[in-house]
């Protein structure tokens, strides 16, 4: 019998308490941070949204793998573990470990790109876009149109747009091509899952033209979820044999291992190619470390292995997937509108439309997260043109495809309560919505502008 209570298939052995604030006082802390939410201190928080990176609880086993760890400068124990697990995992020979995601994106695409180049992708999300766009390269997003429609109920929104990719391989050169780069899920585009009939399309035109195909493959078994769940053809498939088989359609693959490898700090750049290997290798030993830790600790590594285990075990992706969509259907119920359906990691709530009073260039996004935690020491993160938008050569804003508020919940974290209060605070909100002012800017840095910049309310 399918019961309707959400069961967490595990116990909670040890507890963080939470500092609980009054509105007065997360007043004066989101004053003092002006304005965005990166620049609070975690104890000014209550519930904490901001990323699923590097948030997770381990478990028992993970933490006892972190006892073991072989902490040797080269050839340690862990990073053999590590390296075997990936090795099972991608199909791919060449491993080299990173402290995280970001760090393999730079030493990867800052290798393959610089001026003149072009990465194409269903969506960069922020890292990579910078770290591509800092090499001197361009990024194009090219989406599915159904994505486009916050809305719409379609089964695969994070795939990518196979005719404009051939069309823009054409277009600017083989040669000219960095990466094609598959997002999964795709994150910026509201964490949906990409199909693997989507995923045999971009690696057939990618063969096709000779150029190199890249997974980001932070969240593959909640990807593998839906696809075992929404591809009929999959149905039978455990999660780790659809991860597999996505893997062997690409020529590599960059982690955070800090999301479906369930541990705080750690990932990994994997390849097929050993000169390409070779190249990237001596730029981690240079910049990370040794080409055996890579900036990691023997107990990171060894926590890794296992979390690269745990992630695809049955009940957990149940239990992961199923209690990210219980806050979505709740929120929808009440009338929020969200990013349909709800993704694997988070649910967005489409600021445009919660807020349509507010223009784009005061921030609608940002309003939202300023609110949520006002009213409920809930910490949020907007994704939309605070963190994507760019100025023309007038410096008027050019808006990001979306106006999304992301709330990703750490996995094994937060208890159903926690989340029964998320939704209490958010019908709060929705009494007061038509009654709420912008943001704008009054400082920012060129790059990843979201995680430092400074704001003030548009009355101030």
């Amino acid at each position: 019998m399918a019961f309707k209570t959400i069961f967490e298939p595990f116990r909670i052995k040890m507890v963080e308490p939470i500092s609980v604030s009054t509105e007065a006082e997360r007043e004066v802390y989101l004053k003092k941070a002006h304005y965005n939410p990166f620049l609070l201190d975690s104890e000014q928080v209550m519930i904490d949204f901001l990323t699923d990176s590097g948030t997770s609880a381990m478990s028992a086993a993970q933490w006892g793998g972190m006892m073991v760890g072989d902490e040797s400068y080269a050839g340690a124990i862990s990073w053999h573990n590590m390296e075997k697990e990936v090795q099972d995992l991608t199909g791919y020979q060449y491993i080299l470990p990173t402290h995280q995601g970001r760090a393999g994106e730079r030493i990867l695409y800052g290798h393959l790109g610089g001026k003149g180049k072009v990465f194409i992708s269903n969506t960069h999300f922020d890292t990579t876009r910078a770290n591509i766009e800092f090499s001197g390269a361009v990024a194009i997003d090219i989406p599915v149109e159904e994505a486009k429609n916050p809305m719409l109920d379609h089964p695969f929104k994070g795939n990518m747009d196979v005719v404009q990719l051939d069309a823009l391989i054409q277009k600017h050169g083989t040669e000219n091509i960095g990466a094609v780069i598959l997002t999964v899920t795709n994150n910026s585009g509201g964490g949906q899952p990409v199909s693997m009939k989507n995923a045999k399309a971009v690696s057939e035109i990618c063969k096709k033209h000779n150029v190199l195909f890249i997974l980001d493959c932070c969240r593959v078994a909640e990807n593998a979820y839906f696809i075992r769940h929404r591809e009929e053809e999959y149905a039978q498939n455990n999660y780790r044999e659809i991860a597999q088989e996505m893997f062997s359609l690409a020529d590599g693959a960059v982690m955070s291992a800090k999301k479906d490898a369930l541990v705080n700090m750690g990932g990994f750049l994997a390849l097929k190619d050993k000169s390409l290997a070779d190249a990237c290798k001596n730029l981690l030993i240079i910049t990370e470390g040794f080409a055996t830790y890579g900036g990691l600790s023997g107990r990171d590594m060894e926590a890794l292995a296992i979390g690269l285990k745990e992630v695809f075990d049955e009940d957990y992706l149940h239990y992961r997937i199923r209690s990210t969509t219980y806050l979505g259907e709740k929120l929808k119920a009440i009338g929020v509108p969200i990013m349909w359906p709800v993704g694997g990691h988070a649910v967005y709530v489409d600021a445009k439309q919660f807020y349509p009073n507010i223009p784009i260039d005061e921030y609608p996004g940002q309003v939202l997260v300023g609110e949520l935690y006002l009213k409920g020491g809930i910490r949020s993160v907007e994704i939309g043109s605070l963190m994507f938008g760019k100025y023309d050569e007038q410096h008027h804003l050019v808006p990001a495809n979306w106006e999304l508020v992301r709330l990703a919940i750490p996995r094994r974290v937060y208890t159903q309560s926690h989340i029964e209060y998320v939704i209490e605070v958010f019908a709060e909100l929705m009494k007061s919505r038509d009654r709420k002012n912008g943001y704008r800017i009054t400082e920012e840095p060129q790059f990843l502008r979201h995680f430092t910049c400074k704001l003030e309310p548009v009355n101030a």
